[in-house]
């Protein structure tokens, strides 16, 4: 608010302040009220064009490249479960192995290729024996996958002869060694056997059988 204009000498003068005063407070109050109404006007406008137009998102700046993210790794324990599922699936127990094992007591095993030389060693103990599994008194899923983890993971250490132990079957219903034909033939279908023979008495006997490798490429 500017001063007053008029120099105060008289009564008269002082109205004359006080009149200018008031003229200034008016006008101020005035455009302040102008003031609000322009604010008001403006916020119902823009109220008015979002109703009509919906939510608005700026549009992408077209200069800047958009870089993906790499994709999460995978996760450990899927990958172990399609592991589990490819050893699962890898051996059946509908294969019929009568067929491709030795017409003795010991019913050996060579593979097309493997000399008889193969499976007198086994039986002698030629092949030392670095590992060994006990399938004994395991269910049937459980000693098929236990087993061929085994043999998998034999075979990647470099390992050449194991000891496959299952059991004479006594306890089994019938005194039947039904576990005994599971491992021969779950063993045949893994190509990583060369030979299989049955254990030397000091060995297991019955119960187990003597496994040799192929040798691991890497």
């Amino acid at each position: 608010m500017s001063k007053p204009s008029v120099k105060i000498n008289s009564l008269g003068d002082l109205k004359q302040v006080k009149r200018e005063i008031e003229a200034q407070a008016l006008k101020a109050s005035q455009i302040a009220a102008q003031l609000v109404i322009e604010r008001r006007k403006t916020a119902s406008e823009k109220d008015l064009f979002i109703r009509a137009a919906g939510k608005v998102q700026p549009m992408p700046d077209r200069r800047r490249v958009v870089l993906k993210k790499d994709p999460p790794p995978p996760q450990p324990m899927q990958y172990q479960l399609d592991e589990q599922a490819v050893l699962i699936e890898a051996i059946s127990d509908e294969f019929d192995v009568g067929t491709l094992l030795d017409v003795d007591e010991n019913l050996s095993f060579r593979r097309p290729g493997i000399g008889i030389d193969v499976a007198r060693k086994l039986r002698r103990g030629d092949w030392s024996i670095q590992r060994q599994i006990d399938l004994h008194g395991l269910r049937r899923d459980e000693a098929r996958e236990k087993l061929s983890f085994f043999i998998r993971e034999a075979f990647k250490q470099g390992i050449r002869c194991v000891r496959v132990v299952h059991g004479k079957g006594l306890g089994s219903p019938g005194k039947a060694p039904v576990l005994k034909s599971r491992v021969h033939s779950w063993l045949v279908q893994k190509n990583e056997v060369l030979a299989f023979v049955q254990a030397k008495p000091a060995d297991g006997g019955g119960g187990a059988l003597v496994v040799l490798l192929m040798g691991s490429r890497g």
